[in-house]
């Protein structure tokens, strides 16, 4: 898979997280090399929309997940996609 072929002229791209797939592993805060992801906890309003089993699973891995706030840096390499294990991450276009 060619991430950055795949997206070769897109204006952005925006790494976008599942908040019901997340384990808060840290994969993606590991092998981003520009910074654009942390691990926190679950915001009450994303808890609060995900299923009970998601639920669930987000208090066994400590109610946390990986979050973007850097999401304006990404360059759309692809190594998050590579190195998450719950596929939870995915590249989306983004006009402006």
């Amino acid at each position: 898979m060619d991430i950055e072929a795949d997206l070769a002229g897109s204006e952005r791209v925006r790494p976008l997280v599942s908040p019901g797939r997340c384990e808060a592993k840290g994969a993606c805060v590991d092998v981003c090399p520009f910074d654009v992801f942390e691990i926190v906890q679950i915001p009450k309003e994303i808890y609060q929309d995900l299923n009970f089993l998601q639920k669930i699973k987000s208090r066994v891995h400590g109610s946390k997940l990986a979050a973007t706030p850097n999401a304006d840096k990404c360059e759309a390499c692809g190594h998050c996609l590579k190195a998450c294990p719950e596929n939870a991450i995915k590249l989306v276009r983004i006009s402006g």
